[in-house]
């Protein structure tokens, strides 16, 4: 049940996160190895990518990639967040004397971001495509042209093999070992501060709601450079269809930083955390709400 819970707030979350989800792909794959000189600026920000999009492909673009992004916010949340519950409830990330330790809180939501990442990272490849897949006026990064998830799937189960639905799972191992600890730690950390200073101590949505705004705006900090890194490495495809850019994350890194400079590591930094922050929130107090009520109904 601690799974079932984890995942079914990633996905409930996801359903209100996705337009940004897809804002920051096409963000993070324009002018990909190029200085900002060089390319055409198709999406001048988060507001004007929403705007383009909407235009060119319509409304509905927005929600490009739901359907395996509802798959990975279930796979990832159920696995990372089942994980760190069950560790909170056996006191794996407290002290003896009961109070959080910090060092044990950041290696279980590490740990638990890492399996997270290895389960969900299939579902990732087949968003990043989907939500990458524009009309010709707006494209940015490599195209690839699938029918919905299922056809995704095959696709690239035929053209890559097994090899194809782990690209840049190191990436999101990383970035989901990194962003995991820095959340849940975070989120943990802040509720027990609240709850020290009296505040929201009536009111758990109150209490989760504060908290988690707190770590979503800290994890969208930490992640970004990663979050490049994982979208530019599921979106390149096999070589056969081209040029490999990238032969894995500190190549995708360094030359990122080479030509785009630190600009190019935090492109999409405002929609990526325009999704953690509301996502964060949403999955963080869903998860809380959900394990107060299944701990109420087996007292």
């Amino acid at each position: 049940m601690d799974f079932v819970i984890g995942g079914l707030a990633g996905a409930g979350a996801t359903i209100f996160t996705n337009p940004m989800d897809v804002v920051k792909t096409r963000l993070q794959l324009q002018g990909e190895l190029r200085a900002r000189s060089e390319h055409t600026m198709r999406y001048r920000g988060i507001f004007h990518g929403l705007y383009v999009i909407s235009k060119n492909d319509g409304a509905m673009a927005l929600q490009k990639g739901l359907a395996p992004a509802m798959v990975l916010g279930f796979c990832m949340n159920s696995v990372r967040l089942g994980i760190y519950h069950i560790a909170e409830v056996q006191g794996w990330t407290k002290t003896k004397e009961g109070d959080i330790s910090i060092h044990k809180t950041i290696f279980w939501s590490s740990a638990s971001g890492v399996v997270s990442g290895l389960a969900a990272n299939p579902a990732s490849v087949v968003k990043t495509r989907m939500q990458a897949a524009a009309h010709p006026s707006i494209a940015v990064g490599r195209q690839h042209v699938y029918n919905g998830m299922l056809d995704g799937v095959v696709k690239i189960y035929k053209m890559e093999g097994t090899r194809g639905f782990f690209a840049g799972v190191n990436a999101t191992c990383t970035r989901l070992a990194i962003g995991s600890a820095a959340q849940l730690t975070t989120f943990s950390t802040a509720k027990e501060l609240l709850l020290s200073y009296g505040i929201c101590e009536r009111s758990p949505i109150g209490l989760a709601f504060s908290a988690s705004c707190l770590s979503g705006f800290i994890l969208a900090l930490a992640i970004c450079p990663l979050d490049v890194v994982a979208v530019r490495l599921y979106n390149q495809g096999p070589a056969a269809k081209g040029e490999q850019l990238y032969r894995g994350v500190f190549d995708c890194l360094r030359k990122t930083y080479k030509t785009e400079g630190l600009h190019g590591l935090y492109k999409g930094l405002g929609p990526l955390y325009l999704r953690i922050a509301p996502h964060t929130t949403l999955s963080l107090v869903i998860w809380d709400m959900l394990n107060i009520l299944f701990s109420n109904k087996t007292r």
